[in-house]
This record gives C-alpha cells, sequence and structure tokens, in this order.
C-alpha cells in the first residue's frame, strides 16, 4: 500500500471514529499533497509526500518554539499532537551514529575534502537520505565529515 494510500485509509478512519483532531490534521496534509500534484501537474510518489510530510513538521516544530515563548500553551498543545499525527508517516529515522557512517561513506565515495565540498555532498546526501534524517542533523554530520 503506498503511503498515498494509507493516508486516505487513515482520514476515513479518524471521521469513523470522530476525531477530529486527527482528522483535521490528516486533511491538511491532504490539502498540501493535492496543492503540489495541482501545482506541478504530477502524480506524488512516497518520496514527494515525505518531503512534504518533512516541511509540515518543521513548520510545527518552529510553531511550537514561538508559541511556548509567547506562554501560549493551548496552541503548543495542538501542534504536539499535529506533530504526532504527522510523524506517523515518516519512515523511521537513522540513528546517529548510522547517519554519521552514511555520510562518511557518501564523502569517500565523492572524494570530498574541505568545507568547499559541502554543496556537492548536501546534493548526494539529500537525495539518499531524504525522509530517512532530519536535514539538519544532516548539515552537522557533512560539516563534521568535511572539517579539517
Amino acid at each position: 500500500m503506498s503511503l498515498k494510500e494509507r493516508i486516505t485509509d487513515d482520514m476515513k478512519t479518524a471521521m469513523r471514529a470522530k476525531d477530529s483532531e486527527r482528522l483535521g490534521t490528516i486533511r491538511l496534509l491532504q490539502s498540501a499533497m493535492k496543492q503540489k500534484e495541482v501545482d506541478e501537474r504530477i502524480e506524488l510518489d512516497d518520496v514527494a509526500i515525505v518531503a512534504i510530510v518533512d516541511k509540515m513538521i518543521k513548520q510545527r516544530k518552529d510553531s511550537i518554539a514561538a508559541f511556548e515563548q509567547a506562554a501560549r500553551q493551548d496552541l503548543v498543545d495542538k501542534e504536539k499532537t499535529e506533530l504526532a499525527v504527522l510523524s506517523a508517516y515518516l519512515p523511521e529515522r537513522l540513528s546517529a551514529q548510522e547517519l554519521t557512517d552514511a555520510v562518511q561513506a557518501i564523502v569517500k565515495e565523492l572524494g570530498a575534502s574541505g568545507p568547499g565540498d559541502m554543496g556537492k555532498v548536501m546534493g548526494a546526501v539529500k537525495t539518499r537520505l531524504a525522509g530517512k534524517a532530519d536535514m539538519g542533523a544532516v548539515s552537522a554530520a557533512v560539516k563534521a565529515a568535511l572539517a579539517p
């Protein structure tokens, strides 16, 4: 079953269970997916859907930080609920050690050395590790691997 089908099935389940919070989050995700399909005139595959989910998760994390600074616990709780629902659609994340090993292998494969090669390495890493790791952590691992 594709990720898109799973999301649709989860929406139907949430409707039947009258779970309005989960249903609202899934509808936001489906809306973002449909918008991407219409804008680019494409049919989304699992990789593209994971990228959308990643983007939405990053937005939720940023919102949580902002709402915590503003002492708006009600909004923090809402964002955390949405974050939990969205996280279920991501593939299993790599551990820190697995991430470091994967980045080291890519750096070695490309023959990259020094901070000047960061763009080349990040391009390769993004395609191979899309959805499997947080890109902030990936960037830090690449910087560490390329450090003199």
